[in-house]
Formats: structure tokens, sequence, C-alpha cells
């Protein structure tokens, strides 16, 4: 088998429909199999992978192991080459695994594989591509000047070798992901995926990032920024920190008492009201019951032409390819303040998620 997708869900039942079914095109030629590992979710998660999705591979935890512990069950499970670590708030093109995996063949000494990842508006996520974060850069990161602890020395469309990658989305071999001990267990959410990659560079192997694929990642699903999202991120970087850089007490002292401060006077995001002008509908025929749930009159169009501020638009993937969707997201000039909703194929809901700052936004369809 070519591929294994390892897919931790927890509580996002609608986003993780929308993610496999995305997957599910993006594997249609490939010798591959999805595995959902599910860390006891409140919601329904589980009863609709069973019957949407029989094929999958699904892992129902009684409880909430943590990111680390969760993926590493499903990687256990796991009979591909190569494996690809993904959030369930993501939607993958049709030809993202078809174009890595052909980069991952023909690359040597290969670490971990990451990709361009936009939000849900189409911004591109710095975090996709990062460097290790040395006390001075991740100081830096944490009060505001970030550009020493992304890798800026490749724009968001090229490929080549970075440090560090984000856990929404890696890619490598099994093999390896087994030799390097996989997550490391010690870290329960956050964190994981800065000491894989900085486990996998210690090996002797190369990570890379590949620009010449865009994924959505609906950041705010998997890291919601509530109260408590600051002190488990710091908490997580102390555990980094004391593996990796640990030298001698009055260092120790350094770095806690710094995480502290910034912990302390670390900027709070606020959340803005979102205004809506008007709904437009990209598809080649009208969907009545989307209209139901809309506070508004929605309007027709095969196209982002002539899109005013405000305008929320709904794509349609019974007639639109999730190539064509994120295509058409990134496309629009930024700044217009343009939101953006999906409805998936066989699906009786839109979704989309505005920042990364709060939940995204589901409407169940009549």
């Amino acid at each position: 088998m070519k591929l294994s997708v390892v897919i931790l869900n927890y509580n996002v039942r609608y986003f993780l429909e929308l993610c496999i079914k995305s997957v599910e095109a993006a594997i249609t030629t490939l010798d591959a199999e999805i595995i959902i590992v599910d860390n006891n979710s409140e919601d329904d998660s589980c009863q609709m992978v069973k019957e949407l999705f029989p094929e999958v591979i699904l892992l129902e935890n009684k409880e909430n192991f943590g990111f680390s512990k969760g993926n590493n069950m499903g990687v256990s499970k796991a009979k591909g080459e190569y494996l690809c670590i993904l959030n369930p708030d993501t939607v993958v093109a049709e030809d993202t695994f078809i174009s890595i995996l052909k980069f991952a063949d023909n690359t040597t000494n290969l670490g971990i594989i990451g990709c361009k990842l936009i939000n849900g508006v189409g911004t591109f996520l710095p975090e996709s591509k990062r460097n290790i974060p040395y006390i001075n850069a991740a100081y830096k990161k944490l009060l505001g000047n970030s550009e020493a602890y992304y890798a800026t020395h490749l724009t968001e469309n090229e490929t080549g070798k970075v440090d560090i990658l984000v856990g929404a989305f890696m890619l490598m071999k099994r093999d390896l992901y087994l030799k390097v001990k996989g997550f490391d267990e010690d870290y329960f959410m956050y964190g994981e995926d800065i000491d894989l990659s900085y486990k996998v560079l210690k090996s002797g192997y190369h990570n890379y990032y590949y620009g010449a694929t865009s994924v959505i990642h609906y950041k705010g699903e998997s890291t919601l920024k509530d109260k408590h999202y600051a002190r488990r991120f710091y908490g997580a970087m102390q555990i980094f920190y004391k593996k990796h850089f640990k030298k001698n007490v009055l260092f120790d002292m350094f770095v806690w008492g710094g995480i502290r401060l910034v912990y302390l006077f670390r900027k709070v995001p606020v959340n803005k009201v979102k205004y809506v002008s008007g709904y437009v509908l990209i598809s080649d025929k009208m969907n009545d019951s989307i209209q139901t749930v809309l506070p508004k009159k929605i309007r027709l169009q095969s196209n982002l032409d002539n899109l005013e501020n405000n305008t929320e638009v709904i794509f349609d993937a019974h007639q639109l390819s999730y190539k064509e969707i994120i295509t058409m997201i990134e496309a629009v000039k930024k700044g217009k303040s343009i939101t953006y909703k999906i409805l998936p194929q066989n699906a009786n809901f839109i979704l989309g998620s505005d920042n990364a700052i709060s939940r995204g936004e589901v409407m169940i369809l009549n």
C-alpha cells in the first residue's frame, strides 16, 4: 500500500465529513487507506463515519488521549509506505497526494513534507513552514516579531528545505515515523509537530515545505484560541526546551520565567463581529434548501467576478472539484472581506470558518 491517511478527530463531526470526502477524492487513483481515530467525541462523529464511510478504518477511544497518543494509535494500524497526518478540519485538493508523493519518491534522505496551508478565507498560514524555535526567535514571536520564527527564506509558493512543519499536514515514510518513535506522548496538545520535526532533523533527514499544492485548514476548529490555549501552548514549549535545550539551572530559570512573562503580557485576540451584505452560490443551478437557511436572498454565479465587500460565497462541491474551490479562494484579492462556505457532495449542511480564534459556522439545511 502506498499511503495511509491518519485523521485524529475530536468533536468536529461536520468538518470531518468534508475532510474525508476531499481525501476520498484525492486517493481515487492511489493504493491508500483512511484511518480515523476519534478521541471520545461527544457529537455523532463515529456514527457518521460508520454510516457514510464504512470502508474507513475507525478507532473509537473511550477517553481523550490527546494529539500525540491518538495519532500514534492510528499509525499503529497503518499499512502504507507513506503516512499523512492530517487534521479533520482540512480540505485537500484532488491532486494533493499525487503531486507530493511524486516529489517524495524523487527526494533522497527525505524527512517530513508539509504543504501550503491557507485558512478559510484564503490567507496563507505562515506556520506551514517554520524555523527551529530557539529561545531568541520564540520570544520575539510571542512578543509579536515573527520574522525569525517562520521560514521566510522560501515564499509561500516555493519548495525547499525547512526545519519545522505543522501537524495539520505532515507526510513522511512510515518506517521513519516508527524509527524516531512518532509523536512524543509527553505532549497532550501543541508542540508535538515541532518536536517530531526536530527529531527527524537530528536523525539526519531533511524536512521540506512543498508550496505547489494548497490545503484549506479551518484553523479555529482544531486550535481554538480559548482561555486555555495560551497556557497549553506555552506549557508545550516548556516540554520542548526541557527535552532538547536543557543546559543548566540558570538557563532553565530563564526559559521558564520568560515563558510565564510572555503568557502574562500576551496579546489577547479579539473576535470581530461578522457582517454579510449578500450571498453568492457558485454552481450551475440554484439550491432552494440553502436559501431557506440564509437571512438574505442568494445570487447564482459561475465565478467570483464582481463580488462586493462582505459577500459570503457558497461553493457547490457537486459542481466544483475541491481543487477548483481552493484555487478560486486563493485567487480573490484579500482585503475585500469575502467569506466562504462549502456545500459538500450529498450533504445536508454548509460550513466555513472565517478566522483562527473562533469556531467555524455550520448551517444545517432543511
